[in-house]
C-alpha cells in the first residue's frame, strides 16, 4: 500500500495488544513496514492474522524490553532492517492500591518495562537513526503523568518519567535529525480500563457502570478515547516536520478538566 510513510521500516514493542494491534495497523496502513515486538509469539501471530498482513508488511520478534540480553539479540536479529520509527508502546499498568500498600518488587516492575523498557530500545536503535541523520522516536506516555490519580502512584510516576526522558533525548538526538516525542494518551476503553473500573467499583461498592460513568465525567467530551484513535495519532505525528521535544495530548479532554 503507497502512503505518506511508505519506504520507512516502524519497530513498536508491545505490539501483541490493543493499542499494539492499532498501531500497526495504521502504520500499515499509511505504507509503512512494521516490525512487530512482544513478549508473546502467539499473540503477534494474532494480532498479524487479524489485520490480513503478509509477512513482507509485518516482520515478528519476540522480546522482553526488561532485558538486555533480549534487546541485543533482538538488535542482531534486525541487523538487515533500516528502521527509522522506533514506536516504545511496551508497558504495564502496575496495582491498584495506596502508596503505602504497595510492595517495592511491584514499583519496580512497573518502571522496569515503562521506563526503563523505553531506555534500553533507544540504547540499542537509537545509534542507526543518528548515524543515518534520520528517524522518529516515538514514546507512549499518558495523562496520568500529568495530573492526579489516586492509588496508580507507580504507574503515573513512571509517565511522568517517559516524558521527561522523551524531552531530554530529544535534545540530544535533535542535532542528528532525529525527532523524539512523546503520545499521552486518556483512558482508552479496552481491557486494561476495564479492569480499572471493576477494581473502583470493588473499593467502592459502587456499579461498574457508575465507576466508568465518574471516571469520564472528567473529560470535557464526556467518553474515553478509541484505540484507533490512538494509531491515528501516531501516523499524523510522523507527518509533522520540525515537530519534537513535544508531548501530545490524546486524552478527550481529561487533562483540561
Amino acid at each position: 500500500m503507497i502512503g505518506p510513510l511508505t519506504g520507512r521500516t516502524a519497530l513498536v514493542t508491545g505490539a501483541g495488544n490493543g493499542l499494539g494491534h492499532a498501531m500497526t495497523e495504521h502504520l500499515t496502513m499509511a505504507g509503512a513496514r512494521v516490525i512487530m515486538v512482544g513478549r508473546n509469539l502467539h499473540k503477534l501471530t494474532r494480532t498479524r492474522e487479524d489485520l490480513n498482513l503478509s509477512e513482507h508488511q509485518c516482520r515478528l520478534e519476540t522480546c522482553d524490553v526488561t532485558d538486555p540480553a533480549s534487546i541485543a539479540d533482538l538488535a542482531q536479529s534486525l541487523g538487515d532492517e533500516e528502521i527509522s520509527i522506533l514506536v516504545n508502546n511496551a508497558g504495564v499498568p502496575g496495582p491498584v492500591a495506596d502508596l503505602v500498600d504497595i510492595d517495592p518488587w511491584d514499583w519496580d516492575q512497573v518502571f522496569a518495562t515503562n521506563v526503563r523498557g523505553i531506555y534500553l530500545m533507544c540504547r540499542a536503535f537509537l545509534p542507526a537513526m543518528t548515524n543515518a541523520r534520520y528517524g522518529d522516536v516515538i514514546n507512549i506516555a499518558s495523562v496520568s503523568g500529568k495530573r492526579p490519580l489516586a492509588r496508580r502512584a507507580p504507574y503515573c510516576a513512571s509517565k511522568m518519567a517517559v516524558i521527561g526522558l522523551t524531552t531530554t533525548l530529544a535534545a540530544e538526538a535533535g542535532p542528528f535529525g532525529v525527532q523524539v516525542n512523546s503520545l499521552s494518551p486518556g483512558p482508552v476503553r479496552g481491557p486494561r480500563m476495564e479492569r480499572n473500573f471493576r477494581l473502583e467499583a470493588e473499593r467502592t461498592g459502587a456499579s461498574y457502570d457508575d465507576a466508568e460513568a465518574a471516571f469520564v465525567s472528567r473529560a470535557a467530551l464526556g467518553r474515553m478515547v478509541e484505540e484507533d484513535e490512538v494509531g491515528q495519532a501516531l501516523v499524523a505525528m510522523l507527518q509533522m516536520p520540525g515537530l519534537t521535544a513535544a508531548d501530545i495530548d490524546l486524552s478527550a479532554g481529561m487533562v483540561a478538566r
